[in-house]
């Protein structure tokens, strides 16, 4: 990684203090919180760029002209509110906040870091005024916060910004349809720039004459260049003297500021993805984007006769990492679909604008006219499918967990009503990874899911057990089934037995043990279980680790077995403590009458799960693999036989330190 340098606050107060016209002082804030916005996501390893730059100036313009709020002050009833909806461009804003001085230094250089800034807005991140990240939600919070304003007798507007990929919500219409009945005085920025996280808009879900659309809902609609700040100026302080609901349509350029990333048609990859919605810039790209605007800001500079901005070095970090595979599990989820086409005529997959980060774009590019792309619209999504199981098909949903499994549930109940076959592919399934927060970490749907009747939860630990429970979905099981895939590399890749298959509610014995198991599932979760018993060897503990990938399957013979071969077991959830595998195994043990003899812990997330890196997350919520050992020796009172012999402690040590 190159060495970063990034602007300081005290040369965005410099350029505040000495250019006086303000589109020019404007122009340059935006384009240091521009330079800033790259440095951060680069030393994050990851976020969202290009809506990032795609909104700059138009954030920038509401706090330096159209807002009160840094004269008045970030508690004051009085204050103007402003929030983005569509969360993922919150880099951008960060920058800005950094640049103003409302986000102190050691924050901002902490973007999906624990205890930093998470991936996405949460009100406990200084200017943060709403949590989002999870779609469509964001006017009917401005209808809110402008109401409590009203009903207290506060002054200060209320400002929210959308995505127009994000238009395709169902809750965003349902909120402009009542802002208009009850005259909510909101004001709604869409960051127009075109683009949604796999293809333009237009590819996706088109948003049709959306001026149109907008006024027939009583709205009163402008629209100017996203980028031009005496047209933004004119609108807003034309918006500014009118009560009732009032939206921009804000035309912008995705990755603004940087010339190649501003080139769609050269910003594709073979699949026609833009390159730069998420993820950090490689180094070649990342230097050529820092030496553009870092020109470009001094040049403006000199032209007002002005020395160029000082920047100051990036502290070096050196935090520890998990292991990291080649192994894709979604990918071979997504090659099994592939595969399963030409046996399954029936077959047919939708997705919710995620393709590309579900791996079913393979699936669209073979079979087209059996791809359905919704858009970000799960709900009806859903329901899409509901209607072709209806008609004999066996319909694929795709979407991340977090939204399909929540948003969707009311959907997903009914279609299970109606007594036909849906497989539901829950996508970026567990709290790992954790740098896009709360929104997108997904730890209820396992108790979601289990909780419509006939429903099977199933989790693959590998690319080999994915293939396995893609192909037992589509042509085995007799009900509906959820697959819960991980998005990113496995930290390791994990072994199977040679003679494993699958059998509903049975798992497998990865690493044999005396006495004392481990059950767990799914990659990132068996990863810290086998580093856990790999810690414990040459101690008095001998630790077994069993992959449990039926989630809501128990089979009665096979638990027995376990129960009878190891005295404790220590069940090892992604997920809620509530809900979830360990919670739903001990119900089943105790109702067969099981659990005499036997030593049964559960251990998963007890609280909102933290934003940072991998290791620093488990870490926090003491499920690493050392933090797993040193629970388990708690638990079973080892500590002090520990300490008492030396010897298994000196060990542990070690092998914790290794890690």
């Amino acid at each position: 990684m190159p060495d970063l340098q990034f602007i300081p606050t005290s040369e965005f107060d410099r350029v505040r203090a000495q250019v006086t016209d303000r589109f020019q002082r404007l122009h340059l804030v935006a384009e240091m919180a521009r330079l800033n916005t790259l440095v951060e996501i680069k030393k994050a390893g990851s976020g969202h760029l290009g809506s990032s730059l795609s909104a700059m100036d138009l954030v920038t313009y509401l706090y330096l002209e159209g807002m009160n709020t840094l004269q008045v002050g970030w508690a004051s009833p009085q204050r103007d509110i402003f929030f983005s909806s569509k969360g993922h461009d919150v880099p951008g804003l960060y920058a800005l906040l950094f640049g103003l001085g409302a986000v102190a230094e050691e924050k901002f250089l902490k973007l999906r870091r624990l205890n930093g800034l998470d991936g996405h807005p949460d009100v406990h991140v200084p200017g943060m005024e709403a949590n989002t990240g999870s779609l469509g939600m964001g006017i009917s919070k401005a209808r809110g916060m402008s109401w409590a304003k009203a009903h207290r007798g506060d002054g200060g507007r209320v400002y929210v910004m959308t995505g127009d990929g994000e238009l395709q919500e169902g809750q965003i219409w349902e909120s402009m349809q009542t802002a208009s009945h009850h005259r909510s005085d909101v004001t709604v920025i869409v960051d127009h720039n075109k683009l949604q996280t796999d293809l333009p808009v237009e590819e996706i879900i088109s948003l049709g004459q959306i001026e149109a659309k907008m006024r027939s809902f009583g709205w009163e609609v402008a629209r100017c260049d996203g980028h031009d700040f005496m047209a933004i100026d004119a609108v807003l302080a034309r918006f500014a003297t009118m009560s009732g609901p009032k939206v921009l349509i804000a035309d912008t350029i995705k990755g603004r500021g940087i010339s190649f990333m501003e080139k769609i048609s050269e910003c594709a990859n073979l699949q026609g993805k833009y390159l730069w919605h998420s993820g950090a810039p490689a180094d070649e790209p990342f230097t050529l984007g820092f030496e553009e605007i870092l020109a470009r800001i001094n040049r403006l500079l000199a032209g007002h006769g002005f020395t160029p901005v000082t920047l100051k070095a990036v502290p070096a970090e050196n935090l520890p990492k998990l292991g990291v595979s080649k192994q894709y599990i979604a990918a071979a989820y997504g090659e099994e679909l592939v595969a399963l086409a030409a046996e399954v005529p029936q077959l047919v997959v939708l997705d919710g604008d995620l393709s590309a980060d579900c791996k079913v774009r393979g699936f669209h590019l073979k079979y087209p006219e059996r791809f359905i792309e919704n858009g970000i619209a799960e709900q009806d999504m859903v329901s899409v499918a509901g209607g072709m199981a209806r008609q004999g098909y066996l319909p694929v949903c795709n979407s991340f967990a977090t939204f399909l499994t929540a948003r969707a549930n009311e959907q997903i109940y009914n279609n299970a009503c109606e007594g036909t076959k849906i497989i539901y592919a829950t996508h970026f399934a567990g709290f790992i990874p954790a740098g896009p927060g709360k929104s997108h970490q997904s730890v209820r749907d396992i108790s979601l899911m289990a909780s419509v009747p006939g429903m099977t939860v199933f989790q693959p630990c590998s690319a080999d057990e994915a293939r396995l429970a893609t192909r037992h979905a589509v042509l085995e099981a007799t009900g509906n089934f959820a697959l819960r895939l991980n998005i990113g590399p496995s930290p390791r890749e994990i072994a199977l037995p040679a003679d494993y298959h699958l059998q509903p509610g049975r798992g497998a014995i990865l690493r044999e043990g005396k006495n004392v198991a481990l059950i767990a599932y799914g990659p990132v979760m068996l990863h810290e279980a086998l580093n856990c018993a790999e810690m414990a060897v040459g101690s008095s503990l001998n630790l077994a680790v069993i992959n449990q990938p039926w989630l809501n399957v128990f089979d009665l013979d096979w638990v027995m077995s376990i129960l009878e071969k190891y005295h404790t077991l220590y069940l090892i959830d992604d997920h809620l403590l509530t809900g979830g595998m360990g919670e739903r195994f001990l119900a089943f043990a105790a109702e067969h009458d099981l659990l005499a003899g036997s030593r049964l812990r559960r251990i998963g997330l007890d609280r909102l799960p933290a934003c940072g890196t991998p290791y620093e997350v488990l870490r926090e919520h003491r499920m690493d693999g050392a933090s797993l050992l040193h629970r388990i020796r708690e638990d079973l009172e080892l500590e002090q036989e520990a300490a008492a012999g030396g010897g298994d402690q000196a060990v542990f040590n070690t092998l914790e330190a290794a890690q």
